[in-house]
């Protein structure tokens, strides 16, 4: 007797732990428990940074829209940008909201959804240095950037001849942070993003020049067949987003401008 009732309440604990597994969910998941993750440094003002332990900014709450809209809760995965690539690849995560460029080379490796917003890359420097005023003032001199973002690789393809010493941080903080103290003579990063935070800190930086060089931001995913669904339903939510003004007033909190529209 038993011996019988023993297994009877093994066989049940056994179907419990079977359904537990199949409700369980992570990327697309199933219908009632759909998990999207993704990846953000938390270190990216205005994109993605903390206000005490919550994550917030525009890439943040984009992707949150489009996210809750699709019946999907974002888990977050939070490291430096070339670890979010990284695990981006291996499939940890299954997305980046986080000013992702889609460039030419990534095109080869992930599937993006349709633009969400338009990046200038530009420079800044210490307003002390008055002589660097241009872009051909830099020649020789030391630009700060970010190790893996595409501002460093923009900045280098437009100095084909390599009269820019660059020097590459893990963090934005380090960095800008390099600048600031005039350790570099400048800092290579999205003109939205650089106007965002001398605004709000009251740093003392200035831009060298117009931006020299425009680039869509998307959120990249791994290529398949399931992927591929998802993105198009992204892409429909993001018209939404656009249509009804969501988009234009998230970019107007965060940047202080419609950072959305295609420059012309």
């Amino acid at each position: 007797m038993k011996k019988g009732y023993f297994a009877l309440i093994s066989l049940l604990i056994f179907s419990l732990f079977l359904a537990a597994c199949s409700n369980s969910g992570s990327g697309t998941g199933s219908d009632d428990s759909k998990v999207l993750r993704a990846g953000a440094t938390g270190q990216s003002y205005p994109n993605s940074y903390k206000e005490g332990d919550k994550l917030v900014g525009f890439d943040v709450e984009v992707i949150e829209h489009v996210a809750a809209n699709l019946g999907y809760t974002v888990e977050w995965t939070n490291t430096d940008f070339s670890g979010l690539m990284g695990s981006l690849e291996t499939g940890k995560i299954d997305t980046i909201a986080n000013a992702v460029a889609v460039t030419p080379e990534r095109a080869e490796k992930f599937d993006f959804s349709a633009p969400y917003s338009y990046a200038g890359v530009t420079i800044v420097t210490h307003e002390d240095n008055t002589d660097i005023n241009t872009l051909d003032d830099l020649k020789g001199k030391t630009v700060a950037g970010v190790l893996g973002s595409q501002n460093v690789k923009n900045l280098q393809t437009f100095d084909k001849n390599g009269e820019i010493n660059l020097r590459t941080y893990e963090t934005r903080d380090g960095a800008q942070n390099d600048a600031l103290n005039k350790r570099v003579d400048g800092y290579v990063n999205s003109k939205a993003s650089l106007l965002a935070e001398i605004q709000k800190n009251n740093l003392p930086l200035k831009f060298v020049g117009d931006p020299f060089h425009y680039e869509d931001v998307a959120f990249p995913f791994v290529r398949n067949e399931q992927n591929a669904e998802l993105i198009e339903q992204i892409n429909n939510e993001l018209q939404k987003l656009r249509e009804d003004g969501t988009l234009k007033q998230l970019s107007e909190k965060y940047f202080g401008e419609d950072i959305t529209i295609k420059a012309e």
